[in-house]
């Protein structure tokens, strides 16, 4: 089955091909290759050392992990303001993972060897339709986080996540992007299980807490954009979100909507290379609906600025707050990564939901020998935190493009005051063993786009 699956998928991209050269339309391919890997050793009861294979008392969490995709991507003009847009990923290890690294964190398929399954997906396809100065565009696409700030795609791992939506882009009033989406499904973006289309997450964790809640149906966005200030940006977003019910999909709770705004002040004019950033908003169930009387509402602040003392050198300061509401400010589309200012590389869970989060972050362009980024952040967690501990993480990261790939590496290292106590699903400390309350990652990874 599964080798049917991939070539009716790599199929589909041929017979496109073939039929619009035979009509003598215009296409255009893209692609990349990318190799991921990531280790890491904790402090808990039952895991290994950096670079390690995995660990016999610990099947669910592997030491190291180690991942091949290819993307190609086709697009075509039809004519007549028509697009089409298409693109096909594959995700597996090239055997890398017999010597190299075990299963991915999430891997659902997995057998006693470390065997994994190979994916191959049809990641977009969709057809777009301009009239004026409106874009329509239908079927399979990413959404970007600036305009889609609860419903975006994210890039953090070998491939980005999209959605099966319809969107619509109105650039008719001056300085001024108007943006309407009915948003139904998403993959994960972890590398493997991405061929799973579902629910969108109603700020779900990842790991033991799995008890969250997802959208029964499409949600829906309006989001207006403006840049008639000088130097500034200014965004607000309304979602109405339907029917929300548990995961098991046996109660609902009837609709809820969130309100989200974002400032963005920075230009060349400004002194020192000064930038600001001003977010926040709410997440609110709807009135005289059972998610009223079982909900609390969420609300968000960040701050974050930015300055460059010198030209290679950028130094920004961050301050996020969520309250102790029900839901978590979390991406809908994957439940994983947050919109909050003060997302790291792993402390997603521990910002998005009754927290108060400090950041400090330098990064020193090096020119043609890359970029070094150092940020550390600080935690405090409430009872309703998502991990229920303080929490502290540095990352020190090096980003380099050359020979026409790009290269990126990074040392993670966290801490919690409350050791953890399960593994179960990855864990109460995200992808940690039990007892872990010290945790050290590395993640390397070169992509080629051609």
């Amino acid at each position: 089955m599964k080798k049917t699956l991939v070539s009716l998928a790599a199929a589909s991209l041929l017979v496109t091909s073939a039929v619009a050269a035979d009509k003598g339309i215009d296409i255009v391919t893209t692609g990349q290759a990318v190799v991921y890997y990531e280790t890491q050793s904790d402090n808990g009861d039952s895991n290994g050392d950096l670079f390690g294979h995995g660990h016999d008392s610990s099947p669910g969490i592997p030491n190291s992990e180690i991942q091949f995709g290819v993307q190609l991507g086709l697009g075509a003009d039809l004519g007549n303001n028509f697009t089409f847009g298409s693109e096909i990923q594959y995700k597996g290890t090239a055997s890398l993972d017999k010597n190299l690294g075990g299963d991915r964190q999430a891997a659902t398929t997995r057998s006693a060897n470390s065997t994994i399954a190979d994916e191959i997906i049809l990641s977009q396809m969709n057809i777009s339709k301009k009239i004026g100065n409106t874009t329509v565009k239908v079927g399979r696409q990413q959404l970007p986080k600036a305009l889609s700030p609860f419903a975006y795609t994210e890039g953090w791992n070998v491939f980005k996540n999209s959605f099966d939506a319809v969107l619509v882009v109105n650039t008719d009033l001056p300085n001024t992007t108007l943006v309407a989406s009915s948003v139904g499904e998403s993959n994960p973006v972890a590398p493997f299980n991405t061929t799973n289309f579902g629910n969108l997450n109603v700020g779900s964790r990842v790991g033991s807490n799995a008890t969250g809640l997802r959208y029964n149906g499409n949600i829906y966005l309006l989001t207006a954009q403006n840049k008639s200030l000088p130097n500034t940006t200014i965004t607000a977003s309304y979602y109405d979100l339907g029917d929300i019910e548990n995961v098991a999909g046996t109660t609902e709770y009837g609709g809820a909507s969130i309100f989200w705004g974002d400032v963005a002040i920075g230009g060349k004019d400004l002194p020192m290379g000064l930038s600001l950033g001003l977010q926040g908003g709410v997440i609110a169930p709807d009135a005289d609906t059972a998610a009223s009387t079982t909900f609390k509402d969420t609300s968000a602040f960040g701050v974050k600025a930015s300055i460059k003392p010198v030209k290679e050198l950028t130094l920004t300061a961050i301050y996020t707050t969520v309250d102790d509401g029900t839901v978590s400010i979390t991406n809908a589309g994957t439940g994983v990564k947050s919109p909050l200012y003060s997302q790291m590389v792993y402390n997603q869970l521990n910002v998005a939901l009754d927290a108060d989060t400090f950041v400090v972050k330098a990064a020193y362009n090096m020119g043609d020998m890359g970029t070094v980024i150092a940020q550390y952040g600080s935690t405090s967690a409430g009872a309703a935190n998502l991990e229920r501990s303080d929490y502290n993480e540095f990352d020190l990261m090096y980003k380099l493009k050359a020979g026409g790939v790009q290269y990126f590496a990074a040392l993670v290292v966290r801490d919690w005051d409350v050791a953890s106590t399960t593994e179960t699903n990855g864990g109460d400390h995200l992808l940690t063993s039990a007892g872990t309350d010290q945790d050290t990652r590395i993640r390397l990874w070169a992509r080629y786009n051609f």
